[in-house]
């Protein structure tokens, strides 16, 4: 019983390691490529160049020559640190009042806000732009940042609704014994207890407008304001030559925060994703 038992976890783990390798291949093909000349990277799939070149990542950092690569990773940082701590402080208390308290209308608008929900992005693009416009909003960061600290985000609130309904209402009226008000409560109490939730809806939100394109596409227009994905896509102008393995590198060089941010906050991103039931 001992043998097959013993036998079974080999299997699997010869069975993990391989689909584990299939998945990170194209990773492994993406840093590669960084290496080979663009004849190379559309006639090999091995991971190993047959002439190697060494100047891409100084080459790609370069840009459009105007514009190096660190004006473009400062810009995206500028957009996406200020959008995920108003998201967080935001829904935090959004999601702490549809939770704890009782006001007129309460059911009407946690339904509107789930509503939202199922909203199609596509469809509120026009009426976004002209709102902005009419605010003078359009070519900064502004539209990314503002509505972010306003809780326009019905995906993270609801998240910090059932993270908190998670948490025993005794805690709260604990501190109301001791003197303390709903903000100290929140404050205290709440937050330190959130923190699987907030660093879930940190990680969601940070990856998804450090990759985000058709937003930043409609509402930036300067090249010096340019994040990332779009100094990415400039990159790929039609009417010159594309250098594919300064694209890679520069590519390779974008996935690395995500991917520092999702590694070293992972244990509360499961811990808040398991806790809150949004398992997929």
């Amino acid at each position: 019983m001992r043998v097959d038992i013993k036998q079974n976890k080999i299997a699997a783990y010869i069975f993990l390691s391989l689909l584990g390798l299939v998945m990170v291949y194209p990773l492994l093909w993406l840093f590669a490529s960084s290496f080979r000349t663009n004849q190379e990277i559309f006639t090999s799939l091995g991971l190993i160049p047959g002439e190697l070149v060494t100047d891409a990542y100084a080459r790609g950092w370069q840009g459009s020559g105007q514009y190096s690569y660190g004006t473009f990773f400062i810009n995206t940082f500028l957009m996406v640190i200020p959008t995920v701590a108003g998201t967080i402080i935001s829904s935090a208390l959004v999601g702490y009042g549809f939770a704890r308290f009782r006001f007129p209308f309460k059911k009407l608008l946690f339904i509107l806000m789930i509503s939202q929900l199922m909203l199609p992005n596509a469809v509120i693009i026009i009426p976004r732009y002209i709102l902005f416009r009419s605010l003078g909003w359009l070519n900064t960061y502004l539209p990314f940042i503002v509505p972010a600290m306003f809780a326009t985000y019905s995906f993270f609130i609801f998240m910090m609704v059932q993270f908190i309904r998670g948490i025993p209402r005794e805690l709260d009226e604990s501190a109301y014994i001791d003197g303390c008000n709903s903000f100290t409560i929140f404050t205290r109490i709440m937050l330190p207890l959130l923190k699987p939730a907030l660093f879930s809806a940190g990680i969601f939100q940070f990856i998804w407008r450090w990759n985000d394109f058709l937003n930043p596409l409609i509402y930036i227009n300067s090249v010096k304001k340019y994040p990332l994905s779009l100094a990415l896509r400039m990159s790929m102008d039609i009417t010159d030559a594309i250098s594919w393995n300064q694209l890679m590198a520069m590519s390779l060089l974008t996935m690395i925060p995500p991917i520092l941010i999702f590694f070293f906050a992972q244990r509360y991103f499961v811990e808040g994703i398991t806790t809150t039931g949004l398992k997929g």
